[in-house]
């Protein structure tokens, strides 16, 4: 991967039992221990855009917006996850936050505000960052600006705003 420029190739999202540890957390929720969570964490219910069927995953939150109750996720495997794709069809989802469960309305944000957003997220956890891009299987430049603008290009911002 060309870890120069924002515009490498996204890693391919999990599938099969490479997808079993990214799927782990909703089993906490469907436990009722998704307040563990507090607002780090979401899951996301929504229907499939093919089998019209529901869904569900968790999702990090890089935002929180209380005053909007507003709630921002990056989706880290660019336009070809599987929620972010459905969302973009059925945008009228709900969301599960700490204890609440929330029906809000998807939408993706423009490049500037997403850039906004991330420099929000990398300020408050700079080593966050380069671990869960690693861990998804990015290569990173070592310069802030650039690995800033790479996201900014690449990766998606969803904003979850209640209906």
């Amino acid at each position: 991967m060309d870890t120069n420029n924002a515009s490498q190739e996204l890693p391919d999202p999990p599938r099969g039992l490479r997808a079993v540890p990214w799927r782990l957390p909703i089993w906490l929720y469907r436990l009722k221990l998704g307040w563990m969570f507090g607002h780090r964490m979401l899951l996301l219910n929504h229907v499939g855009r093919v089998s019209r069927k529901p869904r569900q995953a968790v999702l990090e939150v890089v935002h929180h917006d209380k005053e909007a109750n507003t709630h921002y996720v990056a989706s880290g495997f660019g336009d070809q996850a599987d929620w972010y794709k459905n969302i973009t069809q059925s945008p009228e989802v709900t969301i599960q936050a700490g204890r609440k469960t929330i029906p809000v309305i998807a939408e993706q944000l423009d490049k500037k505000a997403a850039a906004e957003i991330f420099k929000k997220y990398h300020a408050r956890n700079p080593k966050a960052l380069r671990a869960l891009a690693k861990l998804v299987g990015y290569s990173l430049p070592d310069s802030e600006d650039e690995m800033l603008a790479f996201f900014r290009e690449q990766i998606p911002i969803v904003s979850f705003r209640p209906r």
